[in-house]
C-alpha cells in the first residue's frame, strides 16, 4: 500500500543520493535499515510490510484482529508499485538498491517472456518523473479494502470515513508482468469494480495465481524506509505472477476513478524479525 496514500514523499537526503550508476550503495540501504530499527525499538509498533512471503519467521507479537475476508469489506482503492514490494513465489529476482527513495528497487518476475511478448511498444506507458513502464517490467497491484462504509476513490483517505476513523484494512496483492500481447489480461478488466452482496468489490482479481499468503503487517511505500507505519493491515499476497497487456495498463493510467497515473515506489523489504509477524 503506497506511502503516497499516507504521507508526502520523503524529502531528499544527501546521504541517499544515487551514485553515478543510478543506484545507491549497500551502505545506504544498511543505514536506512538501522534507522528503521532505531526509530521503532521499544515504541510498540505493530508488524510491518512488505516481507518475504516464503519466510514465516517473525518476533513481533503486537496483536490486532485479522480483518474479515475482502468479500465482507468495501474496496476503497487500487494502485500499483513498479517492481514487487514483496519477495517470494515467482518474484524473487532483486531489482537492485535503486535510488534510495523506492524507485528501481523491489523484486522482479523470475520467469522469461517469449520473443513476441518482449517486443517494445512505441508509446510511453504511465510516464512520470521517475520514468515510464516498459515491456518486461513487474508491477505489484494493491486492491485495498476497508470495513468502513466507503466508496472507492483516490488515496487511503477513501478507506476512512467520518463515522469510522480506524477501520480494519486488508490488501489483496497481485503481481503482474507487462507483456506486448493483446491476448494477455486486460488491466482495465482487472481493476473493474462493482457492488456484490452490498459491498464494493474488485470483480476480476485473478483466481489462478496460487493460494494467497496471509499475514499481519502494515501499509508500505518508501516513506517508511526509516520509520514504522502506524497502520495495521491484513495482507493476502498471491505467489504466482500473471501476464498483463502493457497497452491496457497505459490506458488505465490515462484515466481511472483512483486518480492513479504512474507507478509508486517500493519500501525496502522488511527483514528485521522484531518488525515481522510470525506466520502460520
Amino acid at each position: 500500500m503506497a506511502t503516497t496514500l499516507l504521507v508526502t514523499a520523503c524529502q531528499s537526503n544527501p546521504h541517499h543520493e544515487a551514485n553515478s550508476h543510478g543506484a545507491v550503495s549497500d551502505e545506504v540501504i544498511a543505514e536506512q535499515r538501522a534507522a528503521l530499527a532505531k526509530n521503532t525499538a521499544g515504541k510498540g509498533f505493530g508488524p510491518q510490510a512488505p516481507r518475504d512471503i516464503d519466510s514465516k519467521a517473525g518476533n513481533n507479537t503486537i496483536a490486532f484482529s485479522t480483518a474479515p475476508a475482502s468479500s465482507a469489506m468495501n474496496l476503497c482503492n487500487i494502485h500499483f508499485h513498479k517492481n514487487a514490494e514483496h519477495k517470494g513465489g515467482e518474484f524473487t529476482t532483486f531489482a537492485g538498491n535503486g535510488d534510495g527513495h523506492g524507485y528501481l528497487s523491489g523484486y522482479k518476475y523470475n520467469g522469461t517472456l517469449t520473443q513476441a511478448e518482449s517486443h517494445a511498444v512505441h508509446e510511453e506507458i504511465c510516464p512520470s518523473k521517475h520514468g515510464a513502464l516498459s515491456v518486461g517490467d513487474t508491477i505489484e497491484v494493491h486492491y485495498v479494502y476497508s470495513t468502513a462504509q466507503v466508496t472507492p476513490g483516490a488515496t487511503l483517505g477513501s478507506c476512512l470515513s467520518d463515522s469510522i476513523k480506524n477501520p480494519q484494512l486488508r490488501v489483496e496483492a497481485q503481481v503482474y508482468v507487462l507483456v506486448n500481447d493483446k491476448n494477455a489480461l486486460d488491466f482495465n478488466e482487472l481493476t473493474q469494480y462493482g457492488m456484490k452482496d452490498g459491498k464494493y468489490q474488485a470483480l476480476n482479481i485473478p483466481g489462478d495465481t496460487g493460494t494467497p499468503v496471509a499475514y499481519e503487517g502494515s501499509t508500505t511505500g518508501p516513506g517508511y524506509n526509516e520509520k514504522g507505519s502506524p497502520f495495521q493491515v491484513s495482507w493476502s499476497v498471491r505467489p504466482k505472477v500473471a501476464k498483463v497487456n502493457i497497452e491496457t495498463v497505459g490506458q488505465w493510467c490515462q484515466g481511472n476513478d483512483f486518480k492513479e497515473d504512474h507507478a509508486h515506489g517500493v519500501r525496502n523489504l522488511v527483514i528485521n524479525p522484531d518488525l515481522l509477524s510470525p506466520m502460520q
